[in-house]
């Protein structure tokens, strides 16, 4: 399970360093194989260990390709998807497409999701977050019954 929030670069060469807590995890479980696509709710990016993306492709694969949503929401989530497999030193590479939906540049945040990790450009994660902060303790975001009996 992944949690926190990683500030990380991106290299000259466009490639992410995974933290060292999870590359032994990422090896292990996926021999560092990984997947990326773009999220389609925000200006960031998923990662996901390959098992965990193969899951997703379960999902997707049982979608219509006749229904026009779902078959939109194939495209841009398998369209966009793009395979990463990190090197020995716990380096992936971000292609283009996928770092222009995220307009990331040198400062990154990688922010742990329990099954996989977002990728955000770091102004754009701190903005998020001081938003989604501001909107709920505003009320303007009402809680739902199920947050609500969520105990932290």
């Amino acid at each position: 399970m992944f949690r926190g929030t990683s500030a990380i670069t991106l290299d000259n060469k466009n490639r992410i360093t995974i933290p060292t807590k999870y590359r032994e995890e990422l090896l292990r479980d996926c021999e560092g194989k990984m997947v990326c696509t773009v999220d389609i709710q925000q200006a960031c990016l998923l990662l996901y260990p390959l098992p965990e993306w193969e899951e997703i492709e379960l999902s997707l694969a049982r979608l219509s390709s006749t229904n026009p949503q779902e078959r939109l929401f194939k495209q841009i989530i398998l369209g966009n998807a793009s395979d990463c497999e990190m090197d020995k030193n716990g380096r992936l590479l971000i292609n283009g497409p996928l770092r222009e939906h995220a307009n990331l540049e040198k400062n990154i945040m990688l922010v742990g999701q329990l099954n996989k990790f977002e990728i955000w450009h770091d102004t754009a994660w701190q903005e998020q977050m001081q938003q989604g902060i501001s909107q709920i303790q505003s009320g303007e975001i009402e809680l739902t019954e199920r947050l609500l009996d969520l105990s932290l």
